[in-house]
């Protein structure tokens, strides 16, 4: 189970971070979360996940999923199957720079982070998870 988090800036980019993960799961891009560790649900999983990938700690994490998914990813060397519940949470500054989280994005396999506009994930070719985020962001925000 994980608890993820879409972020947006006041221009409605969302941020994302790229793994470059050995097949199956390959290079990807991704919004902030994980895991949830015992005792969590996802929503405090999600806000967990979002202040130790960014180090944002001032940034609530909106209560109520706008998205849920079953994804089967490649985690160490065996397939698992991960009930995903992904949460909204704006921030007040474009393209707000991350904090000091450099090690902790070595130690998570976060290779990158950047702020994409919707038409960017509309027309990329990288791949994103989760697939369709551009409209799914447009759904959950109108």
């Amino acid at each position: 189970m994980a608890g993820r988090v879409i972020v947006l800036d006041p221009a409605g980019r969302v941020l994302l971070f790229r793994y470059d993960d050995a097949p199956p799961n390959g290079r990807h891009w991704a919004t902030p979360g994980g895991g949830l560790e015992p005792g969590e649900d996802h929503h405090d999983g999600a806000q967990r996940e979002l202040a130790e990938e960014t180090g944002w700690d001032d940034v609530p994490v909106s209560p109520g999923e706008v998205f849920e998914q079953w994804l089967t990813m490649g985690y160490g060397d065996h397939l698992v199957r991960q009930h995903e519940r992904f949460f909204l949470a704006r921030v007040s500054v474009e393209r707000r720079p991350l904090g000091n989280v450099a090690a902790w994005h070595v130690h998570d396999g976060i290779r990158a982070a950047r702020w994409w506009t919707l038409a960017e994930l509309d027309s990329t070719t990288e791949a994103v998870w989760p697939t369709e985020l551009a409209a799914l962001v447009r759904a959950a925000t109108c």
